[in-house]
């Protein structure tokens, strides 16, 4: 076997890692680190500490919304066991490059339970962080719609695309040609998928949950953005941000880094400019909230030291079949 695939899946860490890095230094580059620096003069704990209680509640949130995904699917899982495991996937996601590995470790290691088929786990998974991005879609498209400053943000950011933008441009055409391939080679991989989808996000008796737990999870996103503003004393305008947010979130979906630093600022940067804002600002909120995301999902360090992966450990599930609810 040659070894050149092993020595790419090696280097692509690293590259991600530097990539974080790279994006870092160029938006400190393009933006005065006075300015950034002052933004953390005076930290309000108090905000902090709700932040941190909504991490609490919107990592709840999300596992009952994998339990009912995997519900659906015929491989039930027990609230318990899905909330330690997703605080596991959410530290992991926040440590290792390219902010995916931990679903792909709750995959695994629900795939490896007894009694538990391999392909519905991993479809769960999927779906479930799939019914986030539709979310988070939906809100965008919602923000735009709804706010004449948001409405102006789409061509701001089309003239803002120079000699900056080009990477970003660069890696969207990758993307799309790297799932071009994929689903060339993969389509009965797909056709399950979407029979997947049907089962547990798109039918009538699911749906509704589904993309209200996925959209209150999203509000839950952009009130930790907001608790981080005043916690360090922005003043953009709470209405403002919360409608830019989201676009900041959606570009943190490309998996080039490590816990989405570098690409979350350089996002926040452009979107803050496009609307006429302080682009510090936004830079000064991105690390702000990058910070009180890993804050939040420590206990999945604790989750990995006292109980190390396990696939004997059996989850407290129900018994494996179909169901509507979790």
């Amino acid at each position: 076997m040659s070894t050149e695939p092993r020595r790419t899946r090696r280097l692509l860490p690293i590259l991600r890692a530097l990539a974080s890095l790279a994006l870092l230094a160029g938006v400190l580059w393009w933006i005065d680190p006075r300015a950034l620096a002052a933004a953390f003069a005076a930290p309000a704990p108090g905000w902090l500490a709700l932040a941190l209680v909504i991490g609490v509640l919107q990592t709840a949130l999300s596992a009952w919304r994998w339990r009912l995904t995997a519900t659906r699917l015929g491989v039930p899982l027990g609230f318990g066991h899905a909330l330690r495991e997703y605080y596991l996937a959410s530290f992991l996601n926040q440590v290792l490059p390219g902010g995916v590995m931990g679903d792909a470790a709750r995959a695994w290691r629900h795939g490896r339970l007894p009694g538990t088929a391999s392909a519905a786990a991993w479809q769960a998974v999927v779906i479930e962080r799939g019914s986030g991005q539709l979310a988070l879609l939906l809100v965008v498209i919602a923000s735009v719609l709804a706010s004449p400053t948001v409405q102006a943000v789409p061509a701001r950011l089309a003239e803002a695309v120079d000699a900056r933008g080009l990477p970003w441009v660069g890696t969207l055409a990758a993307l799309v040609l790297v799932a071009t391939a994929l689903a060339r080679r993969a389509r009965e991989v797909l056709r399950s998928l979407a029979r997947a989808l049907g089962l547990a996000l798109l039918a009538r008796a699911v749906l509704l949950r589904q993309l209200l737990a996925s959209l209150l999870i999203v509000a839950s996103y952009v009130a930790v953005w907001l608790c981080c503003m005043r916690m360090i004393g922005l003043v953009t305008p709470p209405a403002q941000a919360a409608a830019l947010v989201p676009w900041v979130l959606l570009a943190m979906a490309i998996p080039l880094s490590v816990g989405g630093w570098g690409i979350r600022e350089g996002a926040a940067a452009l979107v803050w400019q496009a609307a006429g804002l302080d682009a510090a600002e936004g830079v000064a909120a991105s690390v702000c909230y990058g910070l009180v995301v890993l804050l939040s999902t420590l206990p999945g360090a604790f989750v990995l030291q006292r109980h190390k992966p396990d696939a004997r450990s059996a989850p407290e599930a129900t018994p494996t079949c179909r169901a509507d609810g979790p």
